[in-house]
């Protein structure tokens, strides 16, 4: 009687949106009126998406939000505090330019993944696509499949692991941002390079496949680390062929 009782009470707590029914205004104007206001509707599940675009942008609680189905382009964009959860794969721009929380994509997700991301953590369990972490400024990627071409492209700052392989022109351009992979580079971009992996990047990614769903999957030893020569900070007529 007491399990009965605390599955009913766990299921009534759960807020559950119908999308096709209240429309997206309607499910982003109910989440944002949470921010900064104190209510026990902290989980919630958002069903019948339909591919939607901009489901849960730009939200500014601690919310537990699970996405039931495919998402659209931005899902979970701009995010900050909450944990967001995609029972699918997600379109374009997933967690762009997050701040801080937690994006989960049970799926595969499209090309820019976790694009111009300043905080917080995006996991994509399945595959993603071209650009993934594409100007990233601090956020914290794990893929557990592979990821396409230019990624990490001006990479700033934070980390990308990737469990599988990764496309052409990995990290052209980047910065300071490490790049973590344990299968084959196709090709790297513009000033990326590949780089000692000292105990102090091996903790590292320990801690980043644990957060990031996959502890047990890798070990660290079997990752390369790549980052930038830093050859082109500044410009250089040495360096003109690779502008």
């Amino acid at each position: 009687m007491l399990h009965a009782t605390a599955n009913r009470l766990d299921a009534e707590s759960v807020q559950t949106f119908d999308l096709a029914a209240r429309g997206l205004r309607a499910l982003n104007e109910t989440l944002h009126a949470l921010k900064g206001q104190p209510t026990n509707q902290t989980v919630w599940e958002i069903v019948n998406t339909k591919g939607a675009h901009a489901i849960a942008v730009g939200l500014d609680a601690p919310l537990d939000v699970t996405v039931r189905g495919t998402t659209g382009y931005y899902c979970g964009g701009m995010n900050k505090q909450a944990t967001i959860r995609i029972d699918g794969s997600a379109g374009p721009g997933v967690a762009e330019n997050m701040m801080s929380g937690t994006v989960i994509v049970e799926g595969d997700a499209s090309q820019y993944a976790g694009a111009t991301g300043r905080g917080g953590l995006l996991v994509i369990k399945g595959n993603a696509s071209s650009r993934c972490g594409i100007s990233m400024k601090g956020i914290d990627i794990v893929v557990h499949g592979s990821i396409g071409h230019m990624s990490a492209f001006m990479a700033q700052s934070g980390n990308l692991v990737v469990l599988g392989d990764a496309g052409d022109s990995l990290g052209d351009s980047l910065y300071e941002a490490r790049l973590f992979v344990r299968g084959s580079v196709k090709s790297l971009g513009a000033d990326c390079v590949e780089k000692e992996m000292r105990p102090e990047h091996h903790a590292l990614l320990e801690d980043l496949l644990r957060r990031g769903l996959a502890e047990g999957k890798a070990d660290p030893s079997q990752f390369r680390r790549y980052g930038s020569a830093r050859r082109l900070y500044t410009f250089h007529v040495d360096n003109a062929s690779s502008y």
